[in-house]
């Protein structure tokens, strides 16, 4: 740092904020005072949250343990990868890289952040080729297999209706991005936990504001707001690969 940067300690009383709502508790933590005319830059480094307040939140609905006797795999890392090239494949080989991969010994596939519902693949259709491709790899090599499917789109009824017909179709689990906001993602948390889904968070957006050291949030104090709202998985960042990410935070 330089002579002109400080660490300041700030305690918030519980009552300040609404229970149960991340949006409430950000409007206060990185509301208007990012905004202040007197200071230069500043950087949420990290929070320390009241038990008491924490309980108010639902927490993700799946630990280790759970999804570990769900998937039946013991003993090991789980072992995934993302679908590539991310974009322009037509639903039929976006589905076979899904089973080529998990045939290939992959518990999971997933889609990218940007996969949605566009022109060259609607999000229907990648669904039912996914599914197809799990269902064949699973029992070709008598394992479950999954695909995070990614339910993300403009408005939360969409939203719904994507991740309803994923659990229709078999889905163990499905994904959203941040980038749809915290009472979006709060939302899904909600109605993942209803279904026992297993729920994935990208960190898409994330590194708008974690990457700058001076200004901005650091990853940690992301990931617990995220454990907050109800999600199982967080995208972390590479240690190695084209991502940022530090092998420590990524730990």
């Amino acid at each position: 740092g330089t002579n002109d940067q400080f660490f300041a300690y700030v305690a918030y009383g519980c009552d300040l904020f609404e229970e149960g709502s991340l949006v409430n508790l950000t409007a206060s933590i990185i509301g208007n005072v990012f905004g202040f005319k007197a200071i230069k830059a500043l950087r949420l480094e990290d929070m320390r949250i009241p038990f008491a307040y924490l309980k108010t939140f639902q927490g993700p609905a799946t630990g280790l343990i759970v999804e570990r006797e769900r998937l039946d795999k013991f003993g090991r890392p789980l072992l995934g990868a993302t679908v590539k090239p991310k974009l322009g494949l037509s639903g039929k080989n976006y589905g076979r890289v899904v089973y080529e991969g998990l045939r290939g010994g992959l518990d999971f596939l997933k889609d990218d952040e940007n996969i949605n519902s566009q022109p060259f693949m609607r999000w229907k259709e990648r669904f039912l080729y996914c599914m197809e491709g799990v269902n064949r790899a699973a029992a070709a090599t008598g394992e479950v297999k999954g695909s995070y499917l990614n339910v993300t789109a403009a408005t939360i009824e969409q939203m719904y209706e994507r991740a309803e017909f994923a659990e229709s179709i078999g889905t163990v689990i499905c994904m959203v991005d941040l980038v749809i906001g915290y009472t979006a993602i709060q939302t899904m948390a909600i109605w993942a936990r209803k279904a026992q889904m297993i729920l994935h968070l990208h960190r898409a957006g994330n590194s708008t504001y974690a990457r700058q050291k001076n200004h901005g949030i650091n990853f940690r104090v992301i990931c617990k707001w995220m454990r907050m709202s109800g999600v199982d998985h967080i995208h972390a960042g590479t240690v190695v690969g084209k991502l940022e990410g530090d092998p420590l935070m990524v730990r």
